[in-house]
């Protein structure tokens, strides 16, 4: 090391080093996306060249740290992202939640936004109006109705004639319950919005993405990567979701289309939820579950958002970096343990991702009829 610190060639590898980090950090300071990534690249130069260079002398660092530098480079120069320029997007679900903040967060970067509402007179479209740019329009877009996606398309090429993106981001809940107890209405209506609605959307504006050559995000969910209790509506359309967004990246490469998913943990958002009809139960499922079994269920819904992120900013950077980025990322899994969870699930016995995700979501409550046979095998 005092060696290589002594030669000629060490100081130039410092030099170098100190310019490239230089570079590298005024592209982060303008850059909106994967900071901390472009940082982590700038430093691993040196790291590896002070390291090798310990170990097979100046020449042999200096070697190292030039082949680094190369690949280095390479890889930022991939992550620098496209000019937000005249860019237009179009994001479903505006109304509230992740789509309403997304809205905003965009059309104050400059993006031309076309922001889909489910009630243009609602308070989150008035709000939109309030609070945004006119580079931002507003359209009554209900993506469970085809009828309004012609008028939807004439009125985005009307307004701008290039399409950048599609953010198929509308979606509900349904109602969090055991899934032998959800009415297969709740069933349909979850896939009927969450995956049949951004199916047609994504259809119908593939042709002036194939035109731009743009960007199809959909904001799928973690529950639609891996299995979570009570979620078997929701979880099943947004997994559907997922292998759609899937197979379309694989699809619409050849046309210069990117496209990626978006697998958030739990953050707080209004997401639209049906009620839990328990009168639609046969007697003998009522019988087993009993009422303080269902009673539960209901005081469940309220209880999730004190477990849920009201920070909405890590998956509005995922949603901007798949927009800009000139190499997104098929996956993205923003939020708490998000990406955790999904590789225990997928390198970890199921046994013990079952037993790891029934401790984490506390669920205690069990049906009366197992509390019976519980406490009679006590008894015997």
């Amino acid at each position: 090391m005092d060696a290589l610190a002594a030669s000629p060639l060490g100081w130039l590898c410092m030099g170098v080093t100190v310019l490239f980090g230089a570079t590298v950090l005024r592209m982060a300071k303008r850059s909106p996306v994967e900071k901390g990534s472009m940082l982590l690249w700038s430093l691993l130069p040196a790291l590896l060249g002070l390291l090798c260079g310990s170990v097979l002398g100046a020449c042999g660092g200096l070697l190292v740290f030039c082949g680094v530098c190369l690949i280095s480079s390479m890889y930022l120069g991939g992550t620098a992202p496209l000019p937000v320029g005249d860019k237009a997007v179009l994001v479903t679900g505006s109304d509230t939640g992740i789509g309403h903040a997304l809205a905003k967060y965009l059309d104050n970067l400059g993006f031309i936004v076309f922001a889909g509402v489910l009630n243009k007179d609602g308070p989150g479209a008035e709000d939109l109006r309030q609070t945004c740019s006119q580079r931002l329009s507003l359209l009554q877009l209900d993506i469970t109705n085809p009828t309004q996606y012609p008028v939807i398309t004439a009125m985005c090429v009307l307004l701008f004639p290039g399409l950048w993106g599609v953010v198929n981001n509308a979606g509900i809940l349904g109602f969090p319950a055991d899934g032998e107890l959800l009415p297969m209405s709740v069933y349909r209506q979850c896939m009927e919005v969450n995956f049949f609605g951004a199916v047609e959307v994504s259809k119908t504006f593939l042709p002036l993405l194939r035109k731009s050559q743009g960007r199809l995000v959909n904001v799928s969910s973690m529950a639609g990567g891996i299995p979570l209790p009570r979620y078997a509506a929701y979880g099943a359309s947004k997994a559907a979701l997922s292998m759609f967004s899937g197979v379309m990246r694989q699809e619409l490469s050849k046309w210069g289309i990117k496209v990626a998913a978006i697998q958030p943990s739990g953050f707080r958002t209004e997401s639209v939820h049906v009620r839990l009809l328990v009168e639609h139960l046969p007697a003998d499922v009522r019988q087993d579950y009993g009422e303080d079994y269902l009673l539960g269920l209901k005081s469940y819904l309220p209880q999730i958002p004190a477990c849920c992120d009201a920070d909405l900013s890590p998956v509005l950077s995922s949603i901007l970096h798949a927009l800009l980025a000139r190499r997104p990322h098929g996956l993205y899994t923003p939020g708490r343990g998000a990406y955790v969870f999904l590789c225990i699930f997928c390198y970890f016995p199921f046994w013990l991702y079952d037993f790891f995700i029934r401790k984490l979501m506390s669920i205690e409550s069990v049906p009366r009829a197992l509390r019976t046979l519980e406490a009679e095998n006590k008894n015997l």
